[in-house]
């Protein structure tokens, strides 16, 4: 059986843009740090990040459900 590979991984944080290590080490990765992940997660949270529906005009449900939401 090989070792685990001991070369350092990073990336960029997708908050901040800071170099964050990519490695088991960094308990809040892909983010730099807890307050990046927090940060991230209160934008879930408050549905900033959204999936792009594309709604079909034939369906009559779309407008129901859309009316629904509102």
């Amino acid at each position: 059986m090989n070792p685990p590979d001991k070369r350092r991984r990073a990336a960029r944080c997708p908050q901040c843009g800071k170099i964050a290590d990519l490695t088991p080490d960094n308990r809040f990765r892909p983010f730099c740090s807890e307050r990046c992940k927090l940060i991230d997660l209160g934008a879930w949270a408050a549905e900033s990040y959204r999936v792009p529906v594309a709604e079909d005009p034939a369906d009559p449900d779309a407008d129901q459900a859309k009316s629904e939401r509102s």
